[in-house]
């Protein structure tokens, strides 16, 4: 028995999309071959569960062994959920890597036109780009947060406080890890489709993590504050924070629904473009 090869029945599935015997399901199985077709989406996931959970581990420990060292004012303001979580914001790079390459490996090869050739409602292409994306990284993006929680706190027990998921300011945080990868994920989906290219679509995504930030902490106090809270990157600390207080700048379910609102917006003006534009 021969097996198919992965672009020979991406190619197959395309056909029967063009002629008209198909349905969402079908569109779903296509993206799902595209997908793990491709070695970079394996390295991307285990990028992201090497950052999410090896880099808090790291982080966690240094943590618990400086804890003594720490003022009272600091022991008292220590948060082993955040601790734990650490390594999130390293892991949402990769997960920003892999949305781009959803969009932009098509382009950079030129299947892309097959694809929109098969597929009269390209809307629904990019749709089915979404689900998929949203399920892998959801699943992926909640199991470091989950492991790397209990990680952590089997590293703190004993040497410093520690956490429980019984906690529902934990259990909130460590939930929001995950769901944080997916919102991050769907705005650099949303860029690429913008923009058509890997590098300026990465380049792009790190910016708005990394850049604006530093650009903000620049501005005079008085605007840095009332900038620094719409970043990306402050509302993914606040969300992995169990210690939320009211003084933070969102509370950790505001700063969601406005990350969902930028994936959003970026997702509906790649939609237009997609539909306006030649492949």
């Amino acid at each position: 028995m021969t097996l198919e090869p992965p672009i020979a029945a991406s190619a197959d599935a395309a056909a029967r999309i063009q002629a008209g015997h198909y349905r969402f399901s079908a569109m779903l199985d296509s993206e799902r071959i595209k997908i793990i077709s491709v070695r970079s989406t394996v390295w991307a996931l285990l990028a992201t569960a090497v950052a999410g959970i090896g880099l808090s581990t790291v982080v966690t420990s240094a943590q618990a062994a400086r804890y003594t060292a720490r003022t009272a004012a600091g022991q008292q303001a220590f948060d082993p959920t955040r601790s734990s979580l650490s390594g999130i914001l390293f892991a949402q790079l990769s997960i920003g890597v892999l949305a781009v390459l959803v969009v932009t490996a098509e382009y950079s090869t030129g299947t892309i036109r097959a694809t929109l050739s098969a597929v009269p409602r390209r809307s629904l292409v990019l749709i089915a780009k979404v689900v998929l994306f949203s399920a892998i990284t959801f699943v992926v993006g909640e199991a470091v947060s989950f492991i790397a929680f209990l990680i952590g706190q089997a590293i703190l027990s004993g040497r410093t406080p520690t956490a429980s998921l019984s906690d529902p300011s934990a259990l909130r945080a460590v939930v929001g890890g995950g769901l944080y990868l997916v919102a991050l994920g769907l705005l650099a989906l949303g860029l690429a489709t913008i923009i058509r290219h890997t590098a300026a679509s990465i380049s792009a995504f790190a910016g708005s993590l990394f850049v604006l930030p530093i650009i903000a902490a620049v501005l005079p106090s008085s605007y840095s504050d009332d900038v620094s809270r719409f970043l990306p990157l402050q509302i993914g600390t606040v969300m992995t924070t169990a210690h939320y207080q009211g003084t933070d700048t969102f509370g950790p379910w505001t700063g969601f629904i406005l990350l969902c609102a930028y994936a959003a917006a970026a997702l509906i003006t790649g939609t237009v473009l997609l539909v306006r534009r030649d492949a």
